[in-house]
Formats: C-alpha cells, structure tokens, sequence
C-alpha cells in the first residue's frame, strides 16, 4: 500500500524542464453527501499515481489516476450500491500564466493532491449512485423492490376519475 498523504513537495523532486516523475500516493477521499444519503469510498486511503513533468520555464504539468468504489444506498431500490468510479484528472500549473494556467491546488511548490483527488472524484462521480446499471427501482403502489419482484407483479388499475358521475347514475 502506498503511503498515504495529503500534499506533497513538488519541489523536493528537483526536476529540470522536461524532466518528469511517477509516483504512487494514497490519498483519502472521505464521504460525500447527495440528498440527505451518505456515500463512503473503498479502499482508504485510495492508492493513486500522480505523473509529475516539469514545464520550460517552470511550472508543472500534473496528472492523477485512481479508481475507488462509491458505497452508499442505490437511489433507485435503496438497495446497496457500490458503483466502481475512474478518475483521469490533469491540471498544469504555470507560474504568470494566467487564470487558465493556475492550477488552485499548488501552492508555490506544495500540491494539495487530497483536495485535488476529492474533487476530481466528485467531478467523475455518477449522476446517479445505482446498485446496477439496469436497477428498476420500488413500485409506487406497493413500495416493493421491483429488482426482486417477478413479471407477475401488478396491481389492479384504479377506474379513471372522469367517469365518477356515470357510476351514481342508477338505472332501473
């Protein structure tokens, strides 16, 4: 297992321009909240490869690779979910660049690679946490998971409320 960290000195590496590192870290990504539902990642630490390349000029050029597992309740059966999640995150920090070559997670020569991790993960993360792809969710009448119900699962239809008065119509 990788040493976990949360920052992490770009410059004690020394690289010269053109110069490059691949580093194997463990960060953790903590817990993330939707709609009153707590979800956790698995593993922690989370094991990621940071690449670090030096630019010309100064500079960095970074990018971070992870996969982590996102556990919490399906949003569709409340089952258990625990949809896999691959992050492919760069960022380049190139000192008097401008706002589009700043990089917020660099401080002079400190990466908050923790910070950087947590929102790349949260950027890549599904729109909708489900315990599979194809989950079918809970039955509006009855409230049963319909992932375990069978094709006979039904209910009887409700008369259509257009017709009411036609039901007190007495003919005799």
């Amino acid at each position: 297992m990788p040493p976990r960290t949360d920052s992490f000195d770009l410059g004690a590496l020394r690289l010269s321009s053109g110069e490059g590192r691949r580093i194997d870290l463990g960060v953790a990504l903590g817990s993330f909240d939707f709609g009153r539902e707590r979800y956790a990642t698995e593993p922690t630490p989370v094991p990621l490869r940071l690449d670090i390349s030096r630019m010309t000029g100064g500079g960095y050029s970074l990018r971070v690779r992870f996969e982590a597992a996102l556990g919490g309740p399906c949003m569709r059966c409340l089952g258990e979910a625990a949809p896999s999640v691959a992050v492919d995150a760069r960022e380049v920090d190139q000192p008097g660049g401008g706002d589009e070559l700043t990089s917020p997670y660099v401080d002079g020569e400190v990466l908050d690679i923790g910070a950087w991790a947590r929102d790349a993960f949260a950027l890549a993360m599904p729109a909708q946490v489900l315990c599979q792809e194809d989950c079918a969710g809970l039955c509006p009448q009855c409230g049963e998971n319909l992932n375990l119900a069978g094709p006979e699962h039904s209910h009887e239809r409700a008369p259509d409320p257009r017709w009411d008065k036609l039901r007190e119509l007495r003919l005799e």
